[in-house]
């Protein structure tokens, strides 16, 4: 069994745990998942720094204790053989071009601003940076508008690893202040990946959280 580590409000661990709900129970691919907040230093332990010197999450250990990190090179290890990274190396190979733009070019961005709005106090310094973190995460969504203007998918004809690696951050960035409003492209493509088949939800943010995000929207101060 996968042991998955992983926090549940990451977009990069919803990932993983998106994947598996699309691949449902076959041999090789049952898990079990195992709460790590890395939020709050679960990730710097010395315990799991010797499984993971970059002690971050997600991570996977298979049962004879070989360790995978990052969390796009995991999707893409799950996803083997199944019609989620399918086609010939061209077609792979795009997959995995969408798949680095989203951790080059987008998670950078709308992720961090995320944490910024959700996980650091109103009168963070960190705040500071909110308009240039807009300002490249929009970039990045005008990017995925254009694409999605004549195609339905990031990973080729069908739907794969790198829709669900744009997803996990995507489809929560008006958390951290974007409008997807402004993106009809980009927010039909979401509505596309919910209706998957075995499409998992990523779990409610804790409620401290919720109400850093509505005051973030409101600019309320403290």
């Amino acid at each position: 069994m996968i042991a998955v580590y992983g926090y549940s409000p990451s977009g990069n661990c919803h990932k993983l745990r998106m994947l598996l709900g699309h691949l449902g129970r076959r041999p090789g691919r049952d898990f079990r998942w195992i709460e790590t907040d890395s939020a709050h230093g679960a990730t710097r332990t010395p315990e799991y720094l010797a499984k993971n010197p970059n002690g971050r999450v997600p991570m996977i250990e298979l049962d004879d204790g070989r360790i995978m990190v990052e969390s796009n090179a995991i999707l893409c290890w799950l996803a083997e053989g199944t019609p989620y990274f399918a086609g010939d190396a061209w077609q792979r190979a795009q997959a995995l071009f969408w798949m680095f733009f989203e951790q080059y070019s987008h998670e950078p961005y709308i992720a961090v601003a995320r944490f910024i709005c959700g996980w650091t106090p109103i009168d963070s310094p960190r705040r500071a940076g909110l308009t240039q973190l807009h300002e490249r995460g929009r970039q990045a969504l005008a990017v995925m508008e254009r694409h999605l203007e004549t195609r339905a998918w990031f990973s080729g004809p069908g739907y794969g690893v790198a829709d669900i690696a744009l997803f996990a951050y995507t489809h929560c960035a008006a958390d951290g202040g974007f409008d997807l409003a402004a993106y009809p492209h980009v927010g039909a493509w979401l509505a596309r990946v919910r209706a998957q088949p075995g499409f998992v939800p990523m779990p409610a943010i804790a409620a401290e959280n919720a109400a850093l995000i509505a005051q973030s929207r409101l600019g309320v101060s403290v």
